[in-house]
């Protein structure tokens, strides 16, 4: 049977299972859904076992459990280890969501609900390729699957995981589906992702809150102080001005960059996709540059003081913030947390303290296009979109995917199906019912191709 006639024979039932996914809210940032971790690890079990594999177990980690499964064709073939997550970013806020966030739907010819992208829509290609070439006989190669459930708070616990299950994992190739497309119409594969760095930052002032009537204007603001830290890491020509920050970062060659300006990119269209009049960033560069070339910092998030309803007229003691760097491959990451560290100690006023704290981090990765296993998923682009992907490199970070070069030596294709219009990490976060069966149809093309 084509793959198209299984898609459309199967959908309903591909559907239900991703559903059944989806509906278990596998949100690693907070404790409190630690049985939801373990939940969606059991369903992810027995789905790889239905579609076809020999063995499937649930492997404890430092912290969530991870789905391991396999399927042995031959000593002598070739092993292709597939990695994907189960865990989601949380939901909130809530009330803009035009949905339940973890009952799905179907409207307009998308999945609507947490994780229906990232990541559980995207493994889910995964399992039902691999349904398929084990149902038709196709599978010349064997088939590894390493679904972990901490990605997004970093894979705290991969990196043990895998220093202490090397020859379980041994494999020749790990194939990913959780990065995007430039487009529906404009399939792409990734070959570059940006590393990470992560802190949070706590400026305390005075010893508790104050009247601001009584000591404003006398005693320096934890908040304001903050604030004038963090715009001074950023020059006015978009350079991050840590010292050494950009000793290891490589220039983009020139044929690259000619490649960038090739690919087709509409920046009316791009700002008017996310409600800005104008774009910043470093200069000398081009957005499609600057957004996955270039190493970039950012305030995530910061808070501190009275933010309730009405008015307080206080003066808060303490002001936070997280905030993150993207780096480049050659940047390390532990040596750029440590200048960030010594760089925010040094302009800090000594009439605040400040406390920073490093988070999680990750290297950066560049794929080779002549793989032969880059090839295969070239082909299976081609075949189910109708026309050769683009190679790109994109800003987000896997830090997971350097920590496999570096500990199981094993490169990684990142056959990605997302698009910007999914919104994943927001509210509203959907997948089109036609990639997912276009995805399905290429991953099914890369099995055919690999080890031909």
């Amino acid at each position: 049977m084509e793959i198209k006639q299984y898609i459309k024979e199967n959908e309903s039932r591909f559907l239900e299972e991703l559903f059944s996914l989806i509906r278990i809210p596998s949100i690693s940032a907070l404790p409190e859904h630690k049985s939801d971790m373990q939940a969606c690890a059991e369903r992810w079990k027995q789905l790889l076992l239905e579609a076809g594999a020999d063995k499937a177990e649930i492997m404890p980690s430092k912290g969530n459990p991870l789905v391991y499964a396999e399927k042995h064709i031959s000593d002598d073939a070739p092993t292709v280890l597939i990695y994907a997550h189960y865990d989601v970013m949380p939901a909130e806020p809530l009330d803009l969501w035009k949905s339940r966030p973890f009952e799905p739907e179907i409207r307009d010819g998308r999945i609507w609900a947490r994780g229906a992208d990232d990541d559980k829509g995207q493994a889910m290609i995964q399992a039902k390729a691999f349904e398929y070439v084990v149902k038709e006989g196709l599978l010349t190669h064997n088939v590894k699957f390493i679904f972990e459930g901490e990605e997004e708070i970093g894979s705290p616990s991969l990196n043990a995981f895998l220093k202490q299950h090397k020859d379980l994992l041994k494999a020749d190739i790990i194939l990913v589906s959780d990065t995007s497309m430039l487009g529906a119409d404009l399939p792409s594969l990734t070959t570059g992702l940006r590393g990470l760095a992560y802190w949070e930052i706590e400026v305390t002032g005075p010893n508790r809150d104050l009247h601001s009537g009584h000591f404003g204007g006398a005693v320096a603001n934890p908040i304001n102080t903050l604030c004038s830290m963090l715009a001074q890491v950023i020059d006015a020509d978009g350079r991050i001005t840590i010292p050494h920050f950009y000793d290891d970062v490589e220039e983009v060659p020139a044929a690259e960059r000619a490649m960038i300006a090739d690919i087709p990119f509409d920046e009316k269209k791009y700002m008017e996709a996310i409600g800005v009049k104008a774009l910043k960033g470093e200069k000398g560069y081009s957005t499609l540059e600057r957004n996955s070339c270039r190493p970039s910092f950012d305030v995530c998030g910061i808070w501190g003081g009275y933010t309730g309803e009405g008015s307080k007229t206080v003066l808060p003691s303490k002001a936070y913030a997280k905030v993150s760097c993207r780096l480049v491959p050659h940047q390390n990451h532990e040596k750029i947390s440590k200048l960030f560290v010594d760089y925010i100690n040094r302009i800090a006023p000594d009439y605040v303290q400040v406390k920073v704290t490093p988070m999680h981090g990750g290297e950066g990765y560049v794929c080779p296009i002549s793989l032969p296993a880059y090839k295969a998923a070239e082909k299976g682009f081609t075949k189910a979109f109708g026309k050769q992907p683009l190679a790109v490199r994109r800003g987000g970070s896997i830090p997971i995917i350097s920590d496999f070069e570096q500990i199981l030596g094993i490169k990684t294709i990142l056959m990605g199906f997302g698009l910007e219009s999914d919104a994943i990490h927001s509210p509203n976060e959907n997948f089109p019912l036609d990639i997912l069966r276009k995805g399905i149809e290429a991953v099914v093309e890369f099995h055919k191709e690999y080890n031909r």
